[in-house]
């Protein structure tokens, strides 16, 4: 199947298609990487958008439990869901389990759902090197909504919020001592914080835990871009579904109002360079394991590194200027 073929056969929401695109995006050959790009820009014409939003959570909170009623919840309301899902990848054998989709029987049975999920690999910031393209792919066969589920909670995983428009956060009841930590990292890019688990005992501990992080959000710089009231905490239960209706209406108003305000445009913007530059970089450390005599000069310096002979710090500077010139 030619580059052609296969982009007319996503923008017409073929699910075989749009797995093979995604496959090939997330290859690291040569070949299928000047092919992705192609297919990428063959895409372009389809302009379709959808609603970009990003979820992240402390493991064991319900994040694929959420994104299952979370899901159905949408599809009952007309629209198709696409679900990009986020494994952590194991440090020694590179593998992932990639089990995401197994939580979601539900969701995985319905035709207008379509779940992907994705190895981490080295990438940090909570997501795969290409889910960016992925979610890319998955506009132009025409969803309406791409939840892009990260690996977990941390410092380094606000990286999704480069790619959305807007960011979830999902906490446990009671989840506050252990979040001591990314309060700073995660919760200023939070649009709206989700205590999820609303349900049974722990109905009560959620409502106190929401009023708490609600308190806190107010200590927050406001965002004069977005309208009163945001970002906010709510509580929700993935198992009653309860709450779902009221946090679905307040990323519609959000969203409405980023449009109104011309905020979306400029993130999008925004987020387009950072990606251009996020590649840039990317291809350039490439070069030092791609290239041949760039490759031997730095086995060379890390071997002289390695046995003292020289600093880390001369070292780099010595192999950039080998590059410049």
């Amino acid at each position: 199947m030619d580059i052609d073929e296969l982009a007319e056969r996503v923008m017409a929401g073929d699910r075989r298609a749009l797995s093979r695109a995604i496959t090939l995006v997330e290859s690291g050959r040569a070949d299928h990487r000047a092919q992705a790009v192609d297919l990428l820009e063959a895409l372009k014409g389809a302009g379709r958008t959808a609603l970009r939003i990003g979820l992240s959570g402390t493991p064991g909170v319900g994040k694929s439990t959420f994104i299952e009623a979370f899901g159905m919840f949408l599809i009952a309301k007309g629209l198709r869901v696409a679900v990009l899902a986020v494994d952590p990848s194991s440090t020694r054998s590179g593998g992932s389990i990639l089990g995401d989709k197994t939580r979601m029987e539900q969701l995985s049975r319905k035709r207008e759902a379509f779940i992907r999920p994705s190895p981490s690999q080295s990438q940090l910031g909570g997501v795969a090197r290409r889910t960016r393209e992925a979610v890319a792919i998955c506009e132009a066969a025409g969803f309406d909504v791409v939840l892009i589920e990260t690996v977990g909670v941390g410092q380094s995983e606000t990286m999704v919020a480069d790619m959305s428009d807007l960011f979830l956060l999902l906490l446990a009841p009671a989840g506050g001592d252990e979040l001591q930590g990314v309060k700073r990292g995660i919760m200023e890019i939070a649009d709206i914080i989700l205590v999820n688990k609303a349900d049974g005992d722990l109905k009560s501990t959620a409502t106190r835990t929401c009023a708490d992080y609600a308190g806190a959000l107010k200590l927050l710089r406001k965002r004069p871009q977005d309208p009163a009231g945001f970002p906010k905490a709510m509580t929700v239960s993935a198992v009653t579904e309860a709450g779902l209706p009221d946090a679905w209406e307040a990323m519609t108003e959000l969203a409405e109002g980023r449009r109104a305000s011309g905020h979306w445009e400029r993130n999008r913007a925004e987020q387009a360079r950072h990606w251009f530059l996020e590649d840039l970089r990317a291809g350039l450390l490439a070069r030092l394991h791609t290239d041949p005599d760039i490759r031997a000069e730095v086995d060379r310096l890390g071997r002289d590194v390695a046995e003292g002979r020289i600093s880390a710090t001369a070292a780099a500077d010595e192999m950039l200027a080998t590059m410049r010139r």
